[in-house]
């Protein structure tokens, strides 16, 4: 599922009590308002995710739910030494082990990126996954989060990094 909500209305990988669940724009709405986006923007989302996992797991199926995010390449004028982060929770073997997998992928296709594990946020911090992790245990569930430096999204090169990213995560798929 792809969401089409800007996280300048509401972010809606983060926890519905999250300081940052609303932005600096949205965040000073009247409760009403706030309430009304969470109930037309965030609760569908991450409804029927939910109700997917669920279903999978039900059903005796494995979930390997990939979930993507951009990051700014310089933050509080600090720059982001990487291109790429994929995040895991590493105390789930599964999670450690595809990830790592992917990487080496990522790594073979394309050496000159910067791939970076639990980079530029914690694998751990507040996010879906983490919230379907506690649902789900390691045997139905892996979350892995993946990061992409901005600096791709105006670049000419944006649809051969998705290339890449896809084949790599096929072949790391394949090899599971």
């Amino acid at each position: 599922m792809t969401a089409a909500t800007t996280r300048l209305l509401v972010d809606l990988n983060r926890s519905p009590g999250h300081r940052n669940v609303f932005s600096e724009f949205s965040r000073e709405l009247p409760a009403a308002e706030r309430d009304a986006v969470m109930r037309k923007y965030y609760a569908p989302y991450r409804e029927t995710i939910e109700r997917f996992v669920d279903r999978a797991e039900r059903s005796g199926r494995f979930v390997l739910h990939i979930s993507a995010h951009s990051f700014t390449p310089v933050l509080n004028g600090e720059t982001r030494r990487a291109d790429l982060g994929l995040l895991y929770d590493p105390r789930r073997r599964g999670e450690r082990s595809f990830a790592t997998a992917w990487l080496a992928e990522l790594k073979a296709r394309a050496p000159q990126l910067v791939v970076r594990r639990n980079y530029p946020y914690r694998g751990t911090s507040d996010a879906l996954v983490t919230h379907l992790r506690r649902r789900h245990g390691e045997r139905s569930y892996a979350g892995i989060e993946l990061e992409v430096n901005q600096k791709f999204a105006a670049a000419t090169g944006w649809s051969a990094l998705i290339a890449t990213l896809s084949d790599a995560l096929a072949a790391a798929v394949a090899t599971r």
